[in-house]
């Protein structure tokens, strides 16, 4: 279990429940939050939101004063992001960028393109040829690189270390190094180097995997005799579904990369959470619609379900959540209530994939807001709400 924020609790309660589910974000505990984010990293880290968490427009907002820009990883969220922080820095990365995808970011004046392949690489260069002849187009080549035995085993996502489809295999360094240093594509700028690795690890892990990338992408400018004046070590703070009250220690993170900017004052490092930033004060809230007894187990079925809510039932782990009770029943035949210490949440899909995997403390009927409600898609029939 886990508690909602004083004016969670309270929208939550005032909805009628025409309007359940609904998606509610504190905005006042996100401002709080990425402040503190803020105040602990030091001077020379740059902080990106990665948008995909989360694109709320309300979200973006809130966001703009303590972030030093957005990274996007889709033409949609290119185009969104744009349209609702006018102005601010965009950086353009993910696997599969489309030519119509490079082309809206090379009319937007995206910062910063992460390039993922040779292909790709040689795409936007024909690109940038034709649409920005005049501009030079900086990249971060994305490397998959090799890490020692056990450094990514706390990961809930690994993305590098091992065959994926992200990046450049660390063979292929030297060829996309000279590829946007040699003359070959004088509109493309090398500018860093892109490395994020896995999601989900805590902050001696994060820091860990950071020395590696700064060591071998020095190394690999070093080679080359060229500058390398940012190392992106991207985002994946972890995120504790089942101690909620644990958050990532982002002093310690801070502190860590400071030791590593003071080694290397040249250098400026980049980093992109997501859910990190936003999830703490999100929450998808919905109504207690019946309480089913099957076979020595109960169920409260609620409003939606994972098509809202994708991450419990895709990661199969419990999802922090609370009940608000609600005393009203406007019907003459008995409520039906839960008389086990727990339930198991089941949404309204025909599917028993729709139930959250683990059991919730449980009495009775009422509202139960789930922690915390990252991005799960905008879905016909939900609403969305904060406090401001």
């Amino acid at each position: 279990m886990t508690t909602p924020t004083a004016a969670v609790r309270a929208r939550a309660l005032a909805l009628a429940p025409d309007e359940l589910p609904a998606y509610l974000y504190d905005l006042p505990a996100l401002r709080a939050h990425a402040a503190a984010v803020r105040a602990a990293l030091p001077e020379r880290v740059e902080l990106y939101y990665a948008a995909k968490a989360n694109p709320e427009p309300e979200i973006l907002v809130a966001l703009r004063p303590y972030v030093d820009g957005y990274e996007v990883s889709s033409g949609g969220e290119l185009a969104h992001v744009g349209e609702t922080v006018p102005g601010r820095p965009l950086a353009f990365g993910g696997p599969g960028k489309t030519p119509a995808e490079i082309v809206a970011a090379l009319d937007l004046g995206v910062e910063r393109f992460h390039v993922e392949s040779e292909h790709e690489l040689h795409l936007l260069a024909h690109l940038a040829a034709l649409r920005a002849p005049d501009a030079r187009i900086s990249v971060l080549p994305r490397f998959n690189l090799p890490l020692s035995a056990g450094t990514l085993e706390g990961s809930s996502l690994a993305m590098g270390g091992r065959p994926t489809p992200f990046g450049f295999d660390p063979d292929q360094a030297d060829t996309a190094v000279r590829l946007l240093t040699d003359g070959t594509y004088p509109n493309l700028e090398l500018l860093g180097v892109h490395a994020h690795l896995a999601s989900g690890l805590d902050a001696p892990e994060q820091l860990a995997v950071a020395d590696s990338v700064v060591t071998w992408a020095l190394a690999l400018a070093g080679r080359h005799r060229v500058p390398l004046p940012e190392v992106n070590i991207g985002g994946g703070m972890n995120v504790d579904y089942a101690r909620p009250g644990s958050r990532y220690d982002w002093a310690a993170y801070g502190k860590g990369l400071g030791v590593l900017t003071d080694a290397h004052p040249g250098l400026r490092l980049r980093i992109e959470p997501g859910r990190a930033l936003t999830a703490y004060c999100g929450w998808y809230a919905t109504e207690v619609l019946d309480v089913k007894h099957s076979r020595g187990e109960e169920f409260a079925v609620v409003r939606g379900g994972t098509h809202h809510l994708r991450t419990p039932a895709a990661k199969s782990h419990d999802q922090p959540c609370a009940v608000l009770p609600v005393d009203a029943w406007p019907h003459p035949w008995p409520r039906p209530v839960a008389r086990q210490d727990t339930v198991t949440l089941a949404g309204q899909l025909c599917t028993p994939r729709t139930c959250c995997p683990g059991p919730f403390p449980h009495r009775g009927s009422g509202r139960a807001t789930g922690w915390p409600s990252p991005w799960p898609g905008r879905t016909p029939g939900t609403s969305r709400t904060t406090t401001s």
